[in-house]
């Protein structure tokens, strides 16, 4: 399976609860932190809800 890489571009700084619990299961706590993944749905699902935080590293 590929895996991707997503690195936070933005800070937690004024984000909603919501928002923050979805990067702390991606396991992003640091701005320009970069983790990888498996590419599955539910990966692709919880980079959905926020798109203005994150980015595919390719």
């Amino acid at each position: 399976m590929a895996e991707i890489k997503v690195k936070l571009v933005r800070s937690r700084i004024g984000t909603t609860p919501a928002q923050r619990k979805l990067l702390d299961s991606l396991g992003l706590r640091r701005r320009e932190m970069v983790k990888m993944f498996k590419d599955t749905p539910s990966i692709r699902g919880i980079i959905a809800k926020v798109p203005h935080m994150v980015a595919i590293i390719e």
